[in-house]
């Protein structure tokens, strides 16, 4: 299978390369040539293993790998998870399911996609022969699950742009208190978006991207959205076969990487019935999905940290095909939202989305209240997940984080003190960031300097 950049103005890559590369030479993300059909293997997936599922959905995109390395790659990227389920899905009601994603190493859904990529990095690189050198940017969890999915691994090393003071405590120490020589915590003075937008100018730089080998971890890696299908599928298959045709799947994002990859899977044949995109205070995508109108605002520094975001990258996927995979309508929109910081649909088919939207008000009661009546702890981003849920349909909320990564929030709301054993471990460690200003020359001096 081929795989094609959203802008029209790369030449079609095999999956490796693909993923090797992250971002297309003309700046837009590779999509499938064509998205296949799972419509009629769902019945031969049932009852598969987590690992076995993934390596049957892959297999279908990753057709230049042999099968056994392939097998070998999903069972290595899904041993090291806590749960014998991997994604255990859990009833609170009668139609209600929380779809947990945080029994990962990092203890947060990232998991489930940079495991996978960090091995399949590790094997570009024995295959290739070359070394590799990863970017990316993270609001919280990405970063923590990017590089320790690629801790120690030989030939590789891994760089990650944070907004300095803006993400939590111990989503910090997770990527700066690893003591591994290869990891470079990088802290920048700015929002996640000024590093994201930094790191999308040290991509457009080809002489040095070719001359690093740089590629990127971010979820603007192919990688990491197929990757991410995969617990939809595990989860629709393991619902009673009566719920199936009505389920909601509730999703906490900001980058839209997360709801995308479920979306993606109801375009392969899968029916599910509609997505719902939980946002908190930093509200982007759900004033798109209920006016039509992309704008840019201010970020606020909210109790969901990893939401923290106004301009999503994954949207450029979900806008391809909503202009009718054109890749020049798709450049002209993003060239005026880029100018204007503001985009306006003349007709904005919002598809099988809806949005809600949760302050940090809100956020702590959510807690509370899901505490109360069901005996659950969520953390701050699932908690968004519980607003305004429909009550006509199968709700399946994706719980993206363990709360043991938000214990101030989680005790505000309920008096609990929520810990984990490798959490509480990095409180005695020295945090080692190297602070740096957020653009692309600072960035790419860095690189240039500790690279491999």
């Amino acid at each position: 299978m081929q795989f094609i950049s959203t802008r029209g103005q790369t030449d079609p890559l095999g999956f490796s390369e693909a993923v090797a590369v992250g971002l297309a030479p003309d700046g837009g993300l590779f999509l499938p040539e064509r998205l296949p059909d799972f419509s009629g293997e769902l019945a031969r997936f049932e009852g598969l293993a987590y690992a076995e599922l993934c390596g049957e959905f892959l297999g279908r995109f990753a057709t230049d790998l042999e099968p056994a390395v392939l097998k070998d790659l999903m069972a290595r990227s899904y041993r090291n998870f806590s749960h014998p389920a991997v994604a255990p899905l859990e009833q609170l009601g009668e139609d209600l399911f929380v779809l947990e994603l945080f029994h990962g190493p990092t203890l947060a859904f990232k998991d489930f996609a940079l495991q996978l990529l960090g091995n399949l990095y590790e094997q570009q690189c024995r295959v290739r022969g070359q070394t590799l050198n990863v970017l990316g940017a993270t609001s919280g969890d990405t970063g923590a699950a990017a590089i320790h999915g690629l801790l120690g691994k030989p030939g590789v090393a891994i760089f990650i742009l944070y907004p300095d003071g803006r993400i939590a405590p111990l989503q910090e120490r997770q990527m700066a208190c690893t003591g591994a020589e290869n990891v470079f915590a990088l802290a920048v003075d700015g929002t996640f978006d000024d590093a994201q937008a930094a790191l999308k100018e040290v991509f457009g730089d080809q002489a040095f991207r070719q001359r690093h080998r740089l590629s990127a971890v971010n979820s603007i890696n192919l990688a990491r959205v197929l990757a991410q299908c995969v617990y939809y599928l595990y989860a629709w298959l393991r619902l009673p076969q009566s719920k199936r045709s009505n389920i909601e799947f509730v999703v906490p994002t900001g980058n839209f990487g997360n709801v995308l990859a479920g979306w993606l899977l109801r375009k392969m044949g899968v029916p599910i019935r509609s997505f719902k995109i939980a946002t908190n205070q930093n509200d982007i995508l759900y004033r798109l999905f209920t006016t039509g109108e992309y704008r840019l605002a201010p970020v606020a520094p909210s109790l969901a940290p990893s939401m923290d975001i106004q301009v999503a990258s994954n949207f450029e996927r979900f806008l391809y095909y909503a202009v009718g995979r054109d890749p020049t309508r798709v450049r002209d929109i993003l060239r005026t939202f880029r100018e204007t910081g503001i985009y306006r649909f003349e007709q904005f088919d919002a598809d099988c989305f809806s949005a809600s939207r949760c302050t940090d008000q809100g956020i702590s009661a959510i807690i509370k209240r899901v505490y109360q009546k069901y005996g659950y702890v969520c953390d701050p981003h699932t908690a968004c997940g519980f607003a305004d849920l429909g009550s006509d349909r199968v709700s399946v909320v994706l719980a993206t984080a363990s709360p043991a990564k938000f214990p101030e929030a989680i005790h505000a709301a309920t008096g609990l003190e929520p810990t984990h054993p490798s959490l509480e471990a990095l409180k005695s460690k020295p945090v080692a960031k190297h602070v740096i200003r957020a653009d692309a020359a600072s960035i790419k001096a860095f690189i240039a300097e500790h690279g491999v």
